[in-house]
């Protein structure tokens, strides 16, 4: 007998018909005597519809109640859907996130989950039945009931498969698995049958919106194999078939993944640079410049630091198109006083561009194509942002298109061999 979490998204718990499908599928997997814990989304769509409710109330309402309301949404799939099973005739039974419990910080919107009592699932589990958790959700130290952020319902169902020690996570969604790029922006974009670890935490981090990254991060920390596959397939396909369908993320780096010197093209819109001029060329001026950045809880990316010419430096950092504001008043207030910057210019028309595959690891003349693929669509570079396996840039967003497409093209990626090689 094999343990498996599923994970279902909004979209697949969109209406009672879906519920249904995912029912039928769910008691598949239970007929062939496995153990099931489901972790679903709220119906799509419901979630922003009570935030927006809240927001008709107060233009901040109070987090905690936040919460206590955005929580109600998974809520109310787990209980339908622990209906459909059981008029399906599968012996099913539903928890919330603080009934079993999932605990987590105090952190309301973002909460992070530091460990899962499993004993109450396992019970069920041994007893036969299916188990649904909702997702996205927990219970503080202090009882009050959190929410993971968006997307958060991915972290529950890895962190229940870790608690579990489950064989896989499967994460069912409106998607067939990982892309080498978004298919919207390059019709020609394959589904990977394997992903490594790295690979999908590095997409995950630099715009892929397949999977949430906090998941990913947890997938790697406690090795628990996840599956993302589709949920609008027919839900009564063979068991052997679905196993076996989708995009597996594994820890295993084999002789086909090697191959591919670059796995995937990821892109993100939402970026903003910032440039500091005239900033004086001391010790300590980066911390005085991200310093205070980093105390106002944003996160910064690409920074590059110049040549000194005269004492003075120039300092570019990039940050979150949502954090920009937020940014800029941190800077005009704190940033320029302590550190007497001459000028401060802004740009939020850019996009970052990155490609990413552990073949980069062995492989020179990487990051070389990349720049003259992009030189020879007269797309200009602005930023560059280097790990072992991934090379990101940041460009004018109106060229994000051409150059995903260009370096789609130019590693193989549609299927056909590179344009140019790459040394071994």
């Amino acid at each position: 007998m094999s343990l498996f979490v599923h994970k279902y998204g909004g979209t697949s718990m969109g209406s009672i018909e879906r519920i249904q499908n995912v029912a039928k599928r769910v008691a598949k997997w239970h007929a062939e005597g496995h153990q099931v814990v489901v972790v679903p989304s709220a119906m799509s769509g419901e979630t922003n519809r009570l935030l927006g409710l809240a927001k008709e109330l107060s233009e901040t309402p109070d987090p905690r109640e936040v919460d206590m309301l955005a929580s109600t949404g998974e809520q109310a799939s787990s209980a339908l859907l622990a209906m459909a099973l059981l008029a399906q005739g599968v012996p099913a039974r539903s928890y919330t996130g603080w009934q079993v419990p999932v605990k987590t910080d105090s952190a309301f919107g973002k909460a992070r989950i530091t460990s899962i009592d499993d004993q109450r699932v396992r019970a069920d589990l041994d007893a036969g039945k299916v188990v649904i958790v909702t997702g996205f959700q927990g219970i503080d130290p202090d009882g009050h009931i959190t929410t993971l952020g968006r997307g958060g319902s991915d972290t529950s169902a890895v962190a229940m498969a870790a608690a579990l020690k489950a064989d896989e996570c499967l994460i069912f969604t409106d998607v067939d698995g990982v892309y080498t790029t978004d298919p919207r922006v390059v019709p020609e974009a394959r589904r990977m049958n394997v992903v490594s670890f790295e690979e999908m935490l590095e997409m995950a981090s630099l715009g892929s919106k397949v999977l949430q990254i906090r998941s990913v991060e947890f997938a790697g920390k406690y090795k628990v194999p996840v599956r993302v596959l589709s949920s609008l397939t027919d839900p009564l396909i063979s068991l052997e078939e679905e196993k076996n369908s989708g995009t597996l993320i594994t820890f295993e780096e084999d002789s086909k993944m090697e191959a591919a010197v670059v796995s995937g093209i990821a892109f993100s819109r939402d970026e903003a640079k910032i440039t500091l001029l005239g900033v004086p060329d001391k010790p300590g001026v980066a911390f005085a410049i991200l310093g205070p950045v980093a105390d106002a809880n944003i996160d910064i990316d690409m920074i590059i630091q110049n040549q000194s010419v005269d004492g003075t430096t120039d300092f570019s950092f990039t940050v979150n198109r949502n954090d920009f504001k937020r940014t800029l008043d941190v800077i005009q207030k704190t940033i320029v006083p302590n550190t007497g910057a001459r000028e401060v210019i802004t740009d939020e028309k850019v996009c970052k561009v990155s490609i990413v595959g552990i073949g980069m690891r062995s492989h020179a003349g990487v990051a070389s194509l990349m720049f003259r693929t992009l030189a020879e669509e007269g797309v200009n570079i602005q930023m560059i942002s280097t790990s072992e396996i991934k090379t990101s840039v940041l460009i004018q967003d109106k060229y994000m298109e051409l150059a995903v497409r260009a370096l789609h093209k130019a590693f193989g990626l549609d299927g056909n061999p590179a344009e140019t090689a790459v040394e071994e």
